[in-house]
């Protein structure tokens, strides 16, 4: 079969005409490298137009078009010409490669946007934060002014210094029940002076 293909071959060279694709890609599966490189400059800016058109990045378009000649090198013993010609077959490959690489930078894109909203941390005003705060820290001070000294210590033991009940009771040497109701008018005068409906 091989001595088949270089009598045609040489038949072909003796005829003055040049191969056609067909005849090319039959060479190539042989693993003629001339061929190949014959092959290639009759379609490669056919294969690299179309490339172009469907991914639009010049380095992107050339890198895929390297893929598909490469791969065009590594499986033309799989070409039937049966089922179409030569540049049917190779631009078919093409348009697939490139397809395949859309579809590969557009889930890129897609994962990249999503670990990028995950992560976003969105940036807010911190000084309009502290002076709120600050403003408000400033109202319960003096709000806890307007208190009769009794409820001011109870209310910053339980309210500020975290302590229960009982062991408010316990540093102010008072009963329990003197507590809570220090707390409860401590509480009712603070939202009357802050403004606050109960």
């Amino acid at each position: 079969m091989l001595v088949t293909r270089e009598t045609d071959d040489r038949q072909d060279l003796g005829s003055g005409e040049p191969p056609t694709q067909n005849q090319l890609l039959a060479r190539v599966a042989a693993g003629d490298q001339a061929a190949f490189a014959e092959l290639y400059d009759q379609i490669a800016p056919r294969v690299l137009g179309l490339v172009r058109r469907l991914l639009r990045d010049h380095a992107q378009s050339e890198e895929v078009t390297q893929e598909i000649f490469l791969e065009i090198w590594q499986t033309a013993t799989r070409y039937d010409p049966a089922k179409g010609g030569a540049s049917t077959w190779i631009m078919t490959m093409a348009h697939r490669r490139a397809v395949d690489r859309v579809r590969a930078s557009q889930a890129s894109r897609d994962r990249d946007t999503k670990i990028g909203i995950r992560d976003y941390d969105a940036d807010y005003d911190n000084v309009s934060d502290t002076v709120q705060t600050r403003i408000e820290h400033e109202r319960v001070e003096k709000a806890m002014l307007r208190l009769t000294e009794l409820q001011r210590q109870a209310v910053s033991l339980a309210y500020y210094g975290g302590y229960s009940h009982s062991e408010v009771a316990n540093l102010l040497s008072v009963p329990i029940g003197t507590v809570k109701t220090r707390l409860r008018d401590g509480m009712i005068r603070l939202r009357d002076e802050l403004g606050v409906a109960s």
